[in-house]
């Protein structure tokens, strides 16, 4: 049985996932609503059930096992990097590949020095957060397989990027 911290811990990245889901739903029908496009959606499947995958392995692996702080704090600080990137691009944030054609690159916050900062944040996260339970194996397979899922999702929105917006904002 986990423990009472592993359960929050857990809980919180669970919850978090499932309430940006909603926000994502939202901002991607208001998008599209005003006119932009959803790109490249096949492999969509495939990201949601390779984080689905990580997650029910983690409630399903980490049993008793004790917290190691290390990687619990670098895993906080990038909670903070998450919650900078989101705010930053505000109602533009999606889990899928929406571009409204003819707008500009959002460049502030963390998008000033990295094109996907919320990727940064998600390969971060997806090898942190078993570490905190000493996972090693958890955090290899999921970053291999989400190395896999990123290999096709960011040239394709880079393309889509290019090909439909005015590019960075020139302030």
């Amino acid at each position: 049985m986990p423990s009472t911290l592993a359960i929050l811990i857990l809980g919180y990245v669970t919850l978090q996932r499932l309430g940006e889901l909603l926000i994502a739903r939202a901002n991607t029908t208001r998008l599209l609503a005003e006119g932009a496009v959803e790109v490249a959606p096949k492999h969509y499947g495939l990201i949601v059930a390779v984080h689905a995958a990580w997650l029910v392995t983690l409630w399903l692996t980490v049993g008793d096992r004790s917290i190691l702080v290390p990687p619990l704090v670098l895993f906080a600080a990038v909670q903070a990097l998450r919650f900078w990137t989101l705010f930053s691009i505000g109602r533009r944030w999606t889990t899928r590949i929406i571009v409204k054609p003819g707008e500009r690159l959002v460049t502030k916050g963390p998008y000033r020095w990295l094109a996907h900062p919320n990727y940064t944040v998600v390969v971060l996260e997806i090898a942190l957060l078993p570490m905190v339970f000493g996972l090693w194996w958890v955090a290899l397979l999921f970053s291999l397989l989400n190395a896999a899922v990123l290999a096709i999702r960011i040239p394709a929105e880079a393309r889509a990027l290019r090909e439909m917006t005015l590019g960075r904002d020139p302030s």
